[in-house]
């Protein structure tokens, strides 16, 4: 399973790298020498994700409207 989390990019050389936590290491099992796939998500796109899907801090919680539902027992 895909682990997320945060981490400052850092100059090595003339590239630029990522330091991955021991925790995430001893959880996914990573070993070194081994190839792994990396995703990057900036923070203010990862911000403008959260609000499309509603999750974003200060939304209002979700209620669902019980009024356009049918009867289950009219079914039966």
């Amino acid at each position: 399973m895909a682990e997320m989390f945060k981490a400052k990019v850092r100059k090595v050389g003339t590239s630029f790298g990522v330091l991955i936590p021991m925790e995430v290491i001893a959880k996914e099992g990573i070993k070194e020498g081994e190839d792994i796939e990396v995703s990057v998500l900036k923070k203010k796109n990862l911000d403008k994700l959260l609000k499309l899907f509603g999750s974003a801090k200060g939304t209002e919680p979700f209620e669902r409207d019980r009024e356009d539902r049918l009867d289950r027992e009219e079914y039966h």
